[in-house]
């Protein structure tokens, strides 16, 4: 007797969305059980640690002197006092316990609810032929002298790309120097360099038609992870001009700037204009941030992305594709870079008690989460403060974002770590009705019973 492989995963897949509620409930009901009155006033004193928390240090970033610094104490004294009631009715044990619980029942809930449907689809690859004159800019103090330090400059021209070093104490202007280049012959374009440089040139490339080469020598490349490549080793970006493949991904645009990942307006955006912030990034943060918040400074925002409008909102980050909300173990990242969409997220705070929503609510009012093909960026002034992929400019209102689906040919190596699978988000009633029902169409066949008999 066989049994069809499909009836065998949906079999697997019933046990694993049983075991998600079960580890679930345990996590919650352990201490609760152990603890009696105690386990539910300990619980209901975590969740006030947790609001006090997040409200304490919304007080430290909008207030000054003495005030700061108590509420800096409040942030950090909250938590330590949490774990210390926990310690004192002898609950401890069951912290470590009851994370460990919810780890096993996030594994086997995504498990469960994992599908092909869920999997976002992999950019297609293209072969192409090897380039014949590529053309490399490199800056040899981005990422703490990676050019340098992993030979990025030397194996390029082995390979046969032509190298510009950029000259970090002199203004440059990249994107004439990859125009100059296109106009001498070269049939790709690449960087080494930090994400806002890459942006340049790859708007260039996407202007000409050409293939574009990412090479992670910056800080954090956030570009490069996640077009899959290796960060750990930049010299392997180079592979690619032997043995690559090409893949069609978006270009976003800010009032025509180009962003291969994100455009941010508000609190982020005038912090990085002041001259300190390079020499000095938390100080500058902590003197320009309560007048900021508490918008006693900076334009009055507002976004309009189709038939929904954000109204005054502190940040609004508008990143070339979305990045994921939905699972703290993928924030940073996005699924895809073809999808033909704009990520937009805002963030209104104007109180404590919101701060401390914003992190209790699964869906908070004070953040906004959308995606879009267009937004307009507009203000109470006739200009805003933008950070475009990192680099501080000012742009006039209002601005313009949109999204070049498949502008961008970008060359990779074809042996290459690859972008993480994503995971499902967790929905607990999808799992409490797949634990129910599923299995019970599950079908036993058995050999040489083809047809009916």
């Amino acid at each position: 007797m066989g049994v069809d492989t499909s009836a065998q995963v949906g079999h697997g897949k019933r046990w694993a969305a049983r075991a998600a509620l079960v580890a679930a409930a345990l996590a919650v009901l352990l201490p609760l059980g152990y603890g009696g009155v105690d386990g539910v006033l300990l619980l209901l004193a975590a969740l006030l640690g947790v609001a006090v928390t997040a409200a304490a240090l919304w007080w430290a970033l909008t207030r000054r002197g003495p005030l700061r610094w108590v509420a800096a104490v409040l942030a950090a004294v909250a938590p330590g006092a949490v774990i210390t009631l926990f310690a004192v009715t002898r609950l401890l044990w069951a912290v470590p316990v009851s994370l460990a619980l919810w780890a096993v029942a996030v594994w086997s809930g995504r498990y469960a609810l994992r599908s092909d449907r869920t999997r976002a689809p992999r950019p297609k690859e293209r072969r192409a032929p090897p380039p014949r004159r590529p053309f490399l800019l490199m800056n040899p103090h981005s990422g703490g002298g990676k050019v340098a330090k992993f030979g990025l400059r030397e194996k390029a021209e082995r390979l046969g790309a032509q190298v510009v070093l950029l000259d970090p104490d002199q203004h440059q202007d990249v994107t004439a120097l990859a125009r100059a280049a296109v106009a001498d012959g070269a049939d790709l374009l690449g960087v080494a360099g930090g994400d806002g440089t890459q942006a340049l040139v790859a708007a260039v490339a996407a202007e000409h038609g050409l293939p574009f080469l990412v090479v992670c020598a910056g800080t954090r490349n956030h570009f490069a992870m996640d077009l899959g490549l290796d960060r750990d080793d930049p010299a392997t970006c180079l592979d690619a001009l032997t043995d690559g493949v090409e893949l069609r991904v978006d270009l976003g645009f800010a009032g025509g700037h180009p962003f291969v990942n994100n455009a941010s307006f508000g609190a982020y955006a005038a912090v990085v204009q002041s001259p300190a912030y390079r020499d000095d990034k938390i100080g500058t943060i902590l003197d320009l941030l309560p007048d900021l918040l508490t918008r006693q400074r900076g334009p009055r925002l507002t976004a309009r992305a189709g038939d929904t409008t954000l109204d005054a909102p502190q940040a609004v980050l508008v990143s070339n594709n979305p990045y994921r909300t939905d699972d703290p173990a993928g924030l940073g990242r996005r699924e895809r870079l073809d999808s033909g969409l704009l990520g937009v997220l805002g963030i209104t705070v104007d109180s404590a008690a919101e701060a401390a929503v914003l992190v209790l609510d699964p869906a908070p009012d004070g953040l906004a989460v959308l995606t879009t093909r267009e937004v307009v960026i507009d203000a109470d002034r006739a200009e805003i403060e933008a950070g475009i992929d990192g680099e501080a400019l000012v742009l006039p209102a209002p601005v313009h974002c949109r999204v070049e689906p498949g502008a961008l040919r970008v060359r990779v190596p074809r042996e290459r770590p690859g972008v993480p699978e994503a995971q499902p988000p967790l929905d607990w009633r999808r799992l409490r009705t797949l634990a129910a029902t599923m299995g019970r169409t599950a079908v036993v066949r058995h050999p040489g019973r083809g047809r009916d008999t």
